[in-house]
């Protein structure tokens, strides 16, 4: 089997797994029990939150573990707009992972007001559309870091800038780009990032919410007021051991991957007359490749595909089992029939140039 759908999930790492072992096992305390068994989960719970924010750049008080990027996601969304005192409207791109668009939804029917950002044929946010639409009353502004679906890579740091002229909070979903891209909070200038632990190599029902302390954040869930009062409940101390030696172990150079990525999109391209590339041609994650063939079904090509032993998958898997087209491609301004005919590609540092070739063959076969 080749898989081709790390978008989805990620294998758990060794490495991850032998840094989690402890504490699944003899170092089992509570982090919140005051005696020798959990001071040592408690010593284990803050190195891992100093390990996340070395690598996003910011204090570690402001690193707050969550169960994925979904809680993330509307922690940041909702908790930031709920506690700002400047107004009740929210902005958020077309394009966001429903987490987020949910998220928004429901400030919504609480008597917000949402302004839902368009994108190019490539999945750009354009500044000038931003700066239009900012208000005095905008209490927070959510544009990912990456796509999921297409791989397109936002100018989030232009966008921030633009917001945080007009005071107004940025939080920015970084689930797909973590690994990948630059996680710098202050490089970034946003108030707010999530991400989620099971695309990284991480175990699945980990992530992370970062929130810087200026910003005034109403938390989701209350109760015994772990994680600095922002998440009760608690914490998974293996999975947050977890979450940042896979943070700390996605990073490093990804041009080869990007090399790969290139041939892998040229061949497809030339070998299968019908694809078209979807998402941003050049600003896109370095192990992503999606595409669009008009005429056909995508599930049908998926099920070939995997007959041939190639694992890929026709969007996001959050949306799997769903017949409606993607709200991503639809927003980029593909029909629905044609967006019913997406397949993604995702793929990690370990996926072979051989691998690529192999899988470019199948899609030829069964398409071409």
């Amino acid at each position: 089997m080749i898989y081709l759908d790390e978008a989805a999930t990620t294998p758990l790492k060794r490495d991850v797994l032998a840094a989690m072992g402890p504490y699944l096992g003899p170092a089992f305390g509570n982090p919140s029990s005051h005696h020798e068994v959990g001071e040592a989960a408690r010593h284990a719970l803050e190195q891992a939150r100093a390990d996340v924010a070395a690598v996003l750049g910011c204090r570690s008080s402001e690193v707050t573990f969550t169960s994925g990027g979904t809680e993330s996601d509307n922690a940041a969304v909702k908790g930031i707009a709920l506690a700002q005192p400047r107004g009740r409207h929210v902005v958020v791109s077309a394009i966001e992972h429903p987490a987020v668009l949910e998220s928004a939804e429901f400030l919504s029917r609480t008597g917000f007001e949402v302004t839902v950002l368009g994108v190019d044929h490539d999945g750009l946010v354009s500044a000038d559309d931003l700066a239009g639409v900012l208000r005095d009353d905008t209490t927070l502004v959510s544009v990912q870091l990456a796509n999921n679906e297409v791989g397109t890579i936002q100018p989030v740091a232009d966008l921030a800038a633009l917001a945080a002229e007009r005071g107004v909070p940025f939080h920015t979903d970084a689930v797909q780009a973590a690994g990948w891209l630059d996680l710098d909070v202050g490089r970034l200038g946003v108030q707010a990032m999530s991400i989620s632990g099971h695309k990284l190599g991480a175990p699945k029902g980990v992530g992370v919410l970062h929130v810087d302390r200026r910003t005034p954040f109403e938390p989701l869930i209350h109760g015994g007021g772990q994680e600095s009062g922002r998440r009760s409940g608690t914490e998974n101390v293996a999975g947050a051991v977890g979450m940042a030696a896979a943070l700390s172990l996605a990073s490093g150079p990804s041009d080869d991957v990007a090399k790969r990525r290139d041939a892998f999109i040229e061949r497809v391209l030339a070998d299968v007359p019908s694809a078209q590339l979807t998402g941003h041609p050049t600003r896109r994650l370095p192990g992503s490749a999606s595409f669009v063939f008009p005429g056909r079904s995508g599930e049908s090509i998926l099920l070939d595909l995997e007959r041939r032993g190639i694992v890929c998958s026709s969007g996001s898997a959050c949306a799997a089992g769903s017949d409606e087209p993607s709200h991503v491609l639809t927003a980029m301004g593909y029909d629905r029939e044609v967006a019913q005919t997406a397949v993604r590609f995702t793929f990690g540092r370990s996926t072979s140039e051989e691998d690529l070739e192999q899988a470019a063959q199948a899609l030829a076969d069964v398409v071409g």
